[in-house]
């Protein structure tokens, strides 16, 4: 660490003369989210769209829904797509490393555990959860808004943030899933649900599994950093 911090002293990540909001996550997922789907409206050009791959380059429109959802079932070519322990010792907390999917997951509630969950993360009833309906997604698949269509309230919520804390007793990994119903009854109401994901975290800047792989692989500081922050400069001012 000490060695780090002396050979990088005094560096600083800009873009256009100003220091850039370095934001990080845990995986992106295989695709970079923007800066704007997460947060202010305000299009920052090295938090891009991008694959988490220097020799695949296309990108598909997640924006789409069947777009989305291929992708999301899928697991691509990435660098964040491993299983090493080695590499995310290096990045994970110990607790965190018990968690085995992270690049794609699954979660599962019965109609009982999903309509208590939502009900006791946002205060509102929506009685029997009938769909939950994507209404916008970002470029890294991760929905923007969602519509939550129950027997008593239907709601659109948004942003990522908001999606993760009211379907989860903690938080989601990530906001980008597709939705499986099953054993749905006369009155168009599931017995249960499963989410299907992808990613660790709001997916925008440094991926942070992605950099331990890459480093792993012998890729420089400014490689990384020049991969997660398209355009950026790395400035000696001090």
């Amino acid at each position: 660490v000490k060695q780090a911090i002396v050979g990088t002293y005094g560096e600083v990540l800009t873009y256009n003369g100003e220091i850039c909001a370095a934001s990080f996550s845990k995986c992106c997922g295989g695709i970079f989210e923007q800066f704007e789907n997460c947060w202010e409206k305000k299009h920052l050009p090295y938090l891009h769209k991008k694959r988490d791959s220097l020799s695949v380059n296309w990108v598909p429109n997640l924006k789409r829904e069947e777009d989305a959802n291929k992708w999301i079932r899928s697991t691509p070519e990435a660098f964040c797509n491993t299983n090493s322990k080695e590499i995310l010792a290096q990045v994970l907390n110990n607790y965190d490393q018990e968690t085995k999917d992270f690049y794609r997951w699954k979660v599962k509630y019965s109609q009982e555990e999903l309509s208590t969950i939502i009900k006791d993360k946002s205060g509102i009833d929506f009685g029997y959860i009938i769909d939950l309906i994507p209404i916008e997604r970002g470029t890294s698949g991760r929905l923007v808004r969602l519509k939550i269509v129950g027997t008593k309230e239907t709601m659109t919520i948004g942003k990522e943030l908001e999606i993760r804390r009211i379907l989860s007793p903690s938080h989601l990994y990530s906001s980008a899933f597709v939705v499986d119903k099953y054993n749905i009854n006369a009155d168009n109401i599931p017995e249960s649900f499963e989410l299907t994901g992808a990613g660790w975290g709001h997916g925008v800047g440094l991926c942070q599994i992605g950099a331990a792989v890459m480093g792993a692989k012998g890729y420089t500081y400014n490689e990384i950093l020049h991969h997660y922050f398209k355009g950026a400069e790395i400035e000696k001012l001090y």
